[in-house]
């Protein structure tokens, strides 16, 4: 093919298209017409160049105003303070209250393997031996060791971004991993334990008190985010397996994309609740002004959810993203 004889015969062309998006927003609707049908001669014009003589400079104009066309004749969309504020109000929440009895259920264990854990560690000196050296024990527990520098050894700002990018792996990990169920139980297990050692050891050396001082402010509401990634994970697992009367890759798009959605609300909840750690948990306040706080932080989460997140989803929200942006599916019988 000949470049410059096909740039010749085509060259107004594209000049009228470059004219009528410069006006765009401004165009008549014989221009808005003849934008389109330049729009899609111009798309043929840069196949058949990239195809018969890909020649770089002109595929590279092309490419680029049949681009801009392609915005202005089919539109962009960002999201607004609308749709951000429509994620938080409805979506987000309803996808966290339809996976609620998951969550809930998975802490309730939680918890009663951690107190269990923590009791047997507490009452056992060979099992807190096991654990670390008597020398080690004594100075992790001692007023101002190790379990207490922890929060106040950094500068809170910075400590602050390391928890939330912790605390965010550990929530994208249960979400992720969820469909394959087992890993997402060995994970929890590994925090039961972790949390069952400090809670046996602060116990024994009758420091349980500060301990749950300082855990309550920024742990509720953390530990909860973790259990609500975990269960919304693990619902998806199962989904795999059971799908109910949907077909299984429609039951699989559906609560897929809905745990992508709670996995992005669950960075704003986990970012306060490393501020928390940061800023209250070290801070000067009383221990019960530190833990009101942190207990005010959950209480506020889980009012958000059952009563917002519950009433959304009595309406049909199911947490999925609107239906027009998520593509259509073939109909399917039974």
């Amino acid at each position: 093919m000949d470049i410059d004889a096909f740039v010749a015969v085509h060259a107004r062309e594209w000049a009228r298209l470059e004219e009528l998006l410069g006006r765009a927003g401004r165009l008549t609707g014989d221009e808005a017409e003849e934008l389109v049908a330049l729009y899609q001669r111009t798309a043929t014009h840069l196949s058949t160049v990239q195809s018969a003589a890909p020649d770089p400079a002109l595929v590279g104009r092309l490419s680029s105003l049949v681009g801009r066309a392609r915005a202005a004749v089919t539109g962009t969309s960002s999201p607004s303070r609308r749709d951000v504020a429509d994620f938080f109000a409805r979506r987000f929440p309803a996808a966290v209250y339809r996976a609620w009895p998951w969550w809930v259920g998975i802490g309730a264990v939680f918890y009663a393997v951690v107190a269990a854990m923590a009791i047997w560690v507490g009452q056992h000196p060979r099992v807190q031996g096991s654990i670390a050296s008597a020398e080690y024990v004594r100075e992790l527990t001692r007023p101002g060791g190790e379990f207490e520098s922890y929060y106040s050894d950094h500068a809170a700002t910075s400590f602050a971004a390391r928890v939330w990018t912790n605390n965010g792996w550990v929530a994208a990990a249960g979400l992720a991993l969820g469909i394959l169920i087992v890993p997402v139980v060995y994970l929890l297990w590994q925090n039961a334990a972790n949390l069952a050692v400090g809670l046996g050891l602060m116990g024994a050396a009758g420091r349980l008190g500060v301990f749950l001082g300082l855990l309550a402010p920024h742990g509720l509401l953390e530990l909860t985010a973790v259990f609500v990634s975990s269960g919304v994970g693990l619902r998806l697992g199962w989904t795999l397996i059971d799908p109910g009367p949907r077909t299984r890759s429609a039951a699989l798009a559906v609560e897929g994309r809905a745990a992508m959605g709670v996995a992005l609300g669950l960075i704003a909840v986990l970012a306060v609740s490393g501020v928390l750690e940061a800023f209250v948990t070290p801070s000067g306040l009383p221990t019960v002004v530190r833990v009101g706080i942190g207990v005010a932080a959950e209480l506020a989460f889980l009012l958000y959810v059952f009563v917002l997140g519950g009433r959304a989803a009595r309406a049909g929200e199911t947490g999925d993203i609107d239906a027009r942006l998520a593509g259509d599916v073939l109909p399917s019988v039974g």
